[in-house]
């Protein structure tokens, strides 16, 4: 396996893609699993689209496995040289990796739909991220420790939001929300991983330096950190415009957050249980509202978001994937 990792970007959720499909396939008696090394294996699978995967792929003909975590439209979001110049480049490298690949995994519907509209070639398989229910659950503890981690009283209600620090996250709206509701504190987790080159600096670092007084950008944490992180909330505002299938609104949701999405049609076709979403900021902060002034709907919230966490079985994942690889290894790939 391997991936971009390896030089420094891992504070995103492709890195914990990367980690759990290591850590969930390692336990399968069949597999042996190697890490970004030079051994050489029955197959490759990487679960990033960088000139790492091109070379090391180059050796492993027709064993090829690469999982979808970008699409041209997920790059168009993240950089900020896209351009009507650089835009049909971006989607023409991305539609090579795909189709250098002998199976793409499609980490949910939507993204397969997207793979097929840009013809992709290769076999594609859906097969959603698996969520870690050992690392991520309610806690009154890791609850407490968050809150001391965050620097929150426990008395004051606490809004979520992770990911990326792009425009294409709803960072702005996210923003808006708190500017409306002053009497709950806001705080934003997450970086940069593509630094200097990420979409929307400018527009981003104003917002960082003049946020409304009840918003707080945190930065980023170890992973091994975010259960507590997830537990300190009260609830989740996930704004985000562009997703395929995200891990921190799972993780949240597994921690028994109520979690607000933006109403995307990628989740209409991912999640097969309620939900609560918006589109627009005046939606999220009704909803909001609603949870933070109505505590008995804010736990039929949370009793929803555990029974949503609970279709991401890793079991599923470990099954549906090893399969992939078997077909694979014994030359079985086929086409989609």
């Amino acid at each position: 396996m391997s991936e971009s990792s390896r030089f420094g970007m891992t504070a995103q959720g492709e890195h914990t893609a990367f980690l759990d499909c290591i850590d969930l396939m390692a336990t399968h008696p069949d597999l042996e699993i190697h890490v970004n090394d030079r051994e050489t294996c029955d197959l490759l699978h990487s679960h990033s689209w960088g000139p790492f995967y091109l070379l090391r792929g180059a050796s492993y003909k027709r064993r090829r496995v690469f999982t979808v975590h970008a699409l041209p439209e997920t790059a168009e979001g993240a950089l900020p040289l896209m351009n009507s110049a650089t835009r049909p480049i971006v989607r023409a490298y991305l539609t090579a990796i795909y189709n250098f690949s002998d199976v793409v995994i499609a980490v949910g519907p939507a993204t397969a739909e997207s793979l097929r509209k840009l013809r992709v070639r290769s076999r594609i398989e859906v097969i959603p991220n698996a969520l870690r229910k050992d690392r991520f659950f309610p806690s009154a503890e890791l609850r407490k420790r968050g809150r001391v981690r965050v620097g929150v009283a426990d008395n004051r209600p606490l809004i979520l939001g992770v990911g990326q620090l792009q425009p294409r996250k709803g960072i702005a709206d996210f923003a808006e929300v708190a500017r409306r509701l002053p009497e709950a504190q806001f705080i934003w987790v997450g970086g940069r991983p593509f630094g200097a080159f990420s979409a929307g600096i400018s527009e981003i670092n104003r917002l960082i330096a003049h946020p409304p007084t009840n918003l707080r950008f945190a930065g980023t944490f170890e992973l091994t950190q975010m259960p507590m992180i997830y537990n300190a909330a009260d609830c989740m505002l996930f704004p985000s415009f562009q997703e395929n299938c995200p891990y921190a609104p799972m993780e949240a949701a597994s921690c028994g957050l109520p979690v607000i999405f933006r109403d995307l049609p990628e989740y209409r076709l991912l999640y097969r249980s309620e939900y609560l979403a918006a589109s627009d900021v005046a939606g999220f902060t009704r909803l909001l509202r609603e949870i933070l002034e109505r505590p008995l709907l804010r736990k039929l919230y949370s009793q929803a978001s555990l029974r949503l966490a609970a279709y991401f079985s890793p079991a599923q994942f470990i099954e549906s994937l090893a399969q992939v690889y078997d077909q694979l290894a014994c030359g079985a790939a086929g086409s989609s």
